[in-house]
C-alpha cells in the first residue's frame, strides 16, 4: 500500500508543478514554499517502505528541487535563487508559529493539545537542520543546474535535471539525516541509503512529467501569460 501510495504521491507532485508552469511563476513559487513547510511537518512521521524505515518528507525535497530547476529553465537562476530565500523565510515563519501554538495553555474542551506539542517538540531542531541543509543543498542544486545548462547549450533537459538533483539530494539526505534525525530515527544508515534511494526514484518517475510540460509550455507562451 505504501509503494503505491508513494507512486501516485510522486506523479501528484509533477502534475502540479507542470499545471503550475503553464499558469505562472508565482504559482511555482507557491509551490516550493509549500513544501517546504510540509517537508518540516511531515518529516517525523517515519513509514516502512520497500522493507526500509524511512521519513514521509523525502518527496518533498525533490518536488522543491525539480520546481526550482523549472523556474531556472523558464524564468532565469536569479528567480530560483530569490525562491530559495522567500521558502526559507516561509519555514523560519513556521517555526516561529509552532512555537507560539505549542505556548498556548489548552482548556478542559482541547483534545488536541498533547498531540501537537508531541509532533512539534522536535521542530526547531528539525527545522535548523533544515535550513542548514536546505540552502546549502538547493544553492548547489542552482549552481550544478545553471553549469550544465550552459554546458549543453540549453539542450538534455532531462539530463540536466537528473544530474543536478541526484547529486543535491544526496548531500541534502546525508546533511539533514545528521543534523534533524540523528539519535531521534530508529536506524540512520537506513535513513540515508533508503531516503536517497526513494528521492532517486522520485526524480526518474517525476523528471518525464516536467520534461513532457517543456514540450506542452513553450517559453514564449510562459511570457505572454506573463
Amino acid at each position: 500500500m505504501n509503494t503505491f501510495l508513494f507512486l501516485l504521491h510522486s506523479v501528484a507532485i509533477g502534475i502540479s508543478l507542470l499545471g503550475a508552469v503553464a499558469y505562472r511563476k508565482e504559482l511555482v513559487i507557491s509551490l516550493i514554499c509549500l513544501m517546504a513547510v510540509l517537508s518540516n511537518l511531515f518529516v517525523v512521521k517515519q513509514i516502512d517502505l520497500f522493507g526500509y524505515s524511512v521519513t514521509c518528507a523525502d518527496i518533498f525535497s525533490v518536488g522543491i528541487g525539480l520546481g526550482l530547476n523549472l523556474l531556472q529553465e523558464y524564468w532565469g537562476k536569479s528567480i530560483a535563487k530569490k525562491t530559495i530565500w522567500i521558502s526559507f523565510i516561509c519555514s523560519i515563519f513556521y517555526l516561529c508559529m509552532t512555537q507560539f501554538h505549542c505556548a498556548y495553555i489548552p482548556n478542559s474542551y482541547d483534545t488536541t493539545s498533547k498531540a501537537f506539542n508531541h509532533i512539534m517538540q522536535y521542530a526547531p531542531r528539525i527545522i535548523t537542520a533544515s535550513f542548514i541543509s536546505y540552502l546549502i543543498s538547493q544553492h548547489f542544486d542552482c549552481y550544478i543546474f545553471g553549469l550544465l545548462k550552459q554546458w549543453f547549450s540549453n539542450r538534455f533537459f532531462i539530463l540536466r535535471n537528473y544530474g543536478s538533483l541526484v547529486l543535491s539530494q544526496l548531500l541534502d539526505t546525508v546533511l539533514f539525516s545528521f543534523l534533524g534525525l540523528y539519535k531521534i530515527a530508529g536506524n540512520i544508515i537506513h535513513i540515508i541509503i533508503v531516503s536517497f534511494f526513494i528521492k532517486v526514484i522520485v526524480i526518474v518517475f517525476s523528471t518525464p512529467i516536467v520534461a513532457f510540460a517543456k514540450k506542452v509550455v513553450t517559453k514564449e507562451e510562459i511570457t505572454e501569460n506573463e
